[in-house]
């Protein structure tokens, strides 16, 4: 009987500290689905810092080869004065002109004096944004020179993402903290480590349509966070 008891104490103390490791392990486990699903937004506005500029016009002309010449001019004269207001030559491409014979076209009613109507367009891709801006305002000295434009449209583009992703991602992060805090604290909680986290896509827009040339930026970020007693 002597030598059972301690076996049998052995086998309580084992049964109790058994007890108390499941008694812990089921805490532990319970605190770790205890999670709080929160985002976070950033979002910032930036300068435009690349610019795609389609100018075209119009001339109309009754031989091919004199229509020609005059297309050739007007180009090496808008050239010019893009160059003379900042714009570097190589950054200005002319396409080639679209020219129509209205009297060979028989589904075009004609009731110009003109046989040939012709249309050419250029594009200037640049990152003087600010010179572009400033340009098409005085596309209208232009008429001076002979030259009626017919289209005068730009598209803005931000191409420095990359340099302001790690800060907004952060930002991001930081404001996903504080809407998980302020949940913690109110169901008398603690916030732990993260537990997962997702960054959403960086989205580029015009910031309003009367000023395509600001553009913002934002970004989401999901991030599960741990709470404790």
């Amino acid at each position: 009987m002597k030598t059972r008891i301690p076996e049998a104490l052995i086998l309580a103390i084992a049964i109790i500290a058994f007890g108390a490791f499941v008694y812990c392990g089921i805490n532990k486990a319970g605190d770790r689905g205890r999670v709080v699903h929160v985002r976070g937004l950033a979002e910032m506005e930036v300068p435009a810092d690349k610019v795609f500029w389609n100018i075209s016009y119009g001339l109309l002309g009754n031989d091919m080869k004199e229509l020609f010449k005059d297309i050739a001019q007007n180009n090496n004269t808008i050239k010019q004065f893009l160059v003379d207001n900042g714009i570097a030559a190589e950054d200005i491409t002319f396409n080639l002109p679209n020219v129509n014979d209205n009297e060979a076209n028989p589904f075009v009613k004609n009731n110009s004096k003109f046989r040939y109507s012709s249309n050419t367009n250029l594009t200037i891709a640049t990152n003087k944004v600010e010179a572009v801006r400033d340009l098409q305002q005085k596309m209208v000295n232009l008429i001076d020179m002979g030259i009626v434009i017919n289209n005068n449209y730009a598209s803005y583009e931000f191409t420095g993402l990359n340099d302001i992703k790690p800060q907004m991602i952060e930002s991001a992060t930081k404001n996903a903290r504080t809407a998980a805090e302020k949940f913690a604290k109110d169901s008398e909680s603690k916030l732990g480590k993260i537990r997962n986290a997702s960054q959403g896509v960086f989205s580029i827009d015009n910031r309003d349509e009367n000023t395509p040339y600001i553009k913002k930026i934002r970004v989401v970020t999901t991030v599960d966070f741990a709470l404790e007693d």
